[in-house]
């Protein structure tokens, strides 16, 4: 053992060695950096041999062990953690995956934005100091009714400022059937004792009466809070208390009736029969003071909280100390700005989130035919179409399921587990499901581009195994 850890070369030769100043000159590595690499993998060797983890075939595989680390731990670092992947699952806002993808206008503003200068805080027309909350406010009052509106960096965000600047101190009456909890356990009761309100529960989990709201209402409230249920669905013996009624009883004791809408949507959805989303131009039209929803979800832009309604009560929100603490970016706001103005001249369907939604399951099932028919034959397993069912995901619709159809993968010579490993692996990552228990390509989160794309990739995983 020692005899080996003699030879592990010193880090000043190692350093001049010419197979590692050609890994520093591919993957653009400074002395510094290519120092730290080369002192851990000689450290982590070391502790290897003397712990019996690795045991070298002849003396010289030391240097050529070391040189193997150094290449592959560089390779690592020079790639990034935040990668792009193909979402091949059906569901189409995947949280794990970034939820909704961002429609081509939206990714142009962006990139323009990014890379020059920009009147983000400037008043061309004035050529004075100019306020963030114009760039989008205009089209969100546009595209909801509002009177004014303002955007943070998420609707949990929205939430907390919106519970901070007008009930700190004060009751908030919500029903018990909706202390719902988002992603990553944070939970709306949670938020509101984060603020500083006191939350009144009414009701009961699965039936909430007008009368349940009427009795708690005293001196100490400063709200009506309604939570608009959209990642699960109560069925059965259930009641609520409908919008109508509640404006109307915040009106009566002069309370500020706010609804958290979770996602939010500004296209009619159940028009078109997919789940019972409420628009939110409809419910402040009927008289909700504020509202908040999620920029990432069901409206197709990056991640956003938008607040929206009265303006006395926007302006309030605007001057608070926390819209500098939770505002949000230059780049966000060109997404959204992006993302609006294609609601505005009606072009939703070029918003990727709207578009996958929309798909015929006939067109699915053709672009999977075809599909099958540019792969062809292959050695390690067989694809066949299917009908399927998809999701919208992301918290949103949980009773929706959405006719879909996509490729199957049977296995010929090879499991099922390792085709979804070698999918999953590849550069880029396919993430497939199980679906009737067949690993399972849906189609309805594909773009004819990543379609291209994966023929080639299902080819090469095949001929991978064929090798081995």
């Amino acid at each position: 053992m020692q005899k080996f850890l003699r030879n592990i070369p010193p880090i000043h030769e190692l350093q001049n060695h010419i197979k590692v100043r050609q890994i520093q000159e591919k993957f653009y590595v400074n002395n510094n950096q290519l120092t730290s690499f080369l002192q851990q993998e000689t450290n982590a060797l070391r502790n290897d041999i003397l712990t019996g983890h690795w045991k070298p075939e002849h003396e010289n595989g030391i240097e050529e062990e070391i040189l193997s680390r150094v290449y592959r731990t560089i390779q690592q670092w020079n790639t990034p953690n935040l990668k792009r992947v193909i979402n091949a699952t059906g569901t189409i806002l995947h949280t794990n995956l970034g939820r909704a993808r961002l429609s081509e206008e939206a990714v142009k503003r962006v990139v323009e934005v990014a890379s020059h200068y920009s009147n983000l805080e400037y008043n061309l027309e004035q050529g004075t100091r100019g306020s963030r909350h114009d760039i989008v406010e205009d089209l969100i009052m546009e595209l909801t009714g509002a009177e004014a509106a303002m955007v943070v960096n998420n609707n949990a965000a929205a939430v907390y400022m919106i519970l901070t600047a007008f009930a700190k101190n004060q009751n908030v009456v919500v029903s018990r059937g909706e202390l719902v909890e988002i992603g990553g356990s944070f939970r709306v009761s949670s938020i509101m004792e984060e603020s500083g309100a006191g939350l009144v529960e009414v009701g009961t989990t699965n039936k909430t009466h007008l009368f349940d709201y009427e009795n708690a209402i005293d001196e100490e409230t400063a709200m009506l809070m309604k939570v608009h249920t959209s990642n699960f669905k109560i069925l059965g013996f259930t009641q609520s208390v409908d919008r109508e009624s509640l404006v109307q009883l915040a009106q009566e004791n002069e309370k500020l009736y706010y609804e958290d809408l979770g996602s939010g949507a500004l296209h009619a959805f159940h028009e078109e029969g997919i789940g019972e989303e409420p628009v939110v131009r409809k419910i402040l039209n009927e008289g909700a003071h504020l509202v908040s929803f999620s920029g990432d979800k069901l409206l197709g832009g990056p991640q956003a909280g938008i607040i929206a309604g009265k303006k006395s009560y926007i302006d309030r929100l605007k001057k608070h100390q926390l819209a500098r603490v939770l505002r949000v970016d230059k780049m966000t706001l060109a997404a959204l700005e992006g993302t609006f103005k294609q609601y505005a001249k009606r072009e939703e369907n070029q918003i990727p989130v709207i578009r996958d939604l929309r798909k015929s399951q006939g067109d699915i099932q053709e672009q999977a035919r075809q599909f099958i028919e540019r792969v062809g034959e292959l050695e390690h397993f067989k694809l066949s179409v299917i009908d399927s069912e998809a999701q919208v995901g992301g918290g949103t619709m949980p009773e929706v399921l959405i006719p879909s159809a996509g490729v199957a993968l049977t296995e010929k010579s090879v499991s099922a587990e390792k085709i979804e490993q070698k999918l999953r692996k590849h550069e880029p990552s396919v993430i497939t499901r199980y679906y009737n228990e067949q690993l399972f390509i849906d189609f309805r989160t594909l773009t004819e581009e990543e379609q291209s794309e994966l023929v080639y990739i299902v080819k090469s995983i095949d001929q991978q195994l064929q090798i081995v």
